[in-house]
């Protein structure tokens, strides 16, 4: 299985957004659905790789398909 780095969380929201999540609200973190999944993404850099691996698994992607998003 092919690990997720830990990296800036703009990087992070455009795999998102290519993925089909779009952002909902921003403030402190970065809310993003959809329609079906809601993911929290912090607002700091770098998001670190345990994190990320979270999100990615909140989101219902593999870590090959996210990093194909970066």
């Amino acid at each position: 299985m092919s690990k997720i780095p830990g990296i800036n969380h703009l990087d992070a929201v455009r795999a998102l957004e290519k993925a089909g999540f779009r952002v909902i609200r921003q403030g402190k973190h970065i809310v993003m659905s959809n329609g079906e999944r809601m993911l929290t993404i912090p607002r700091h850099n770098p998001i670190k790789a345990f994190t990320m691996g979270g999100i990615v698994k909140d989101a219902g992607l593999s870590a090959i398909q996210f990093n194909a998003l970066l």
